[in-house]
Order: structure tokens, then C-alpha cells, then sequence
């Protein structure tokens, strides 16, 4: 009876020992997501912050975003790229400086990136490319954050 005791022991504790390894490993797993998470979080902000830094330095820009268009995302090569349209609605050439942000389906932000098109002729359009700092997984959406006419 004792033996049978002692082996129904032996297994619940290695049971026991088994989940506890398996929750430790799942813990360590969720720890590598988060930092992972974390790392990129912050190289969203940094890109973020370094394309504010780039709009900030346009001198006596006028808001413009109604002048300009973003297309529907595509991937090219590692990278994700949008076509952005800046339609001129004044009566000289102009050019545009461009925030241009990329989302997930959530509307989280994953990556932002300042393009300039330049010499729109009065009435026209002209388009550029926007490409993404970095590789973006999933579906992405590009809006127009900013856009000054300069």
C-alpha cells in the first residue's frame, strides 16, 4: 500500500513539475512577445518622431492636405509602398512635404514616412512614392497625416 502511495505521489508530483515547466516555458515565450512588442513599439515611435522632426522643418508651409491622396498599399520588396497624389489647386508651382502614415486593419500605427513631391504645376497632380522604414506584416492602410504646400 505504501509503495502504491509513494508511485501515485511520484507521478502527481512530476504531473505538477511537468505543468509548472510547461507554464514556465508559455511565460517565457509571452516575455520574448512582449519584449519583441516593446522593441517595436518603440522603433514606431522613433520613425514617428523623426518624421515629425522632418515636417517641423518646412518654413512657411500652408496645411495642404486636402490637396493630397494616398493609394491603396502594395509590397515591394521587403518594404510596403503607397502611390500619394498631391493635386495643385493655386496658380504656381508648389511643392509638397508629406506625412504619411501606415496602419494596421486595427488603426494602429506601425510606421511613418515623410515624402516630398515637387514642382506640382498649378492644376495638376503628380504623384510619389511612399515606402515604409522598415518590413510591416499584414494588411497596412497609408493615410495622410500632414501635408504642407510649400
Amino acid at each position: 500500500m505504501t509503495r502504491r502511495r509513494s508511485r501515485r505521489a511520484a507521478s502527481v508530483a512530476a504531473a505538477l513539475l511537468a505543468v509548472t515547466a510547461f507554464g514556465s516555458a508559455l511565460t517565457g515565450c509571452d516575455e520574448a512577445q512582449q519584449a519583441a512588442g516593446d522593441i517595436v513599439s518603440s522603433a514606431t515611435a522613433a520613425a514617428a518622431s523623426a518624421a515629425q522632426q522632418k515636417m517641423d522643418e518646412v518654413k512657411d508651409g500652408a496645411t495642404a492636405t486636402a490637396d493630397v491622396k494616398a493609394g491603396p498599399t502594395s509590397v515591394d520588396g521587403d518594404r510596403t509602398v503607397a502611390e500619394i497624389t498631391a493635386t495643385n489647386p493655386k496658380d504656381k508651382n508648389a511643392d509638397y512635404t508629406i506625412l504619411v502614415n501606415f496602419r494596421d486593419t486595427e488603426g494602429n500605427l506601425l510606421d511613418a514616412v515623410v515624402l516630398n513631391i515637387n514642382g506640382v504645376e498649378p492644376g495638376k497632380s503628380k504623384s510619389g512614392t511612399a515606402r515604409s522604414n522598415r518590413s510591416l506584416s499584414g494588411a497596412t492602410k497609408a493615410e495622410i497625416s500632414q501635408a504642407l504646400r510649400h
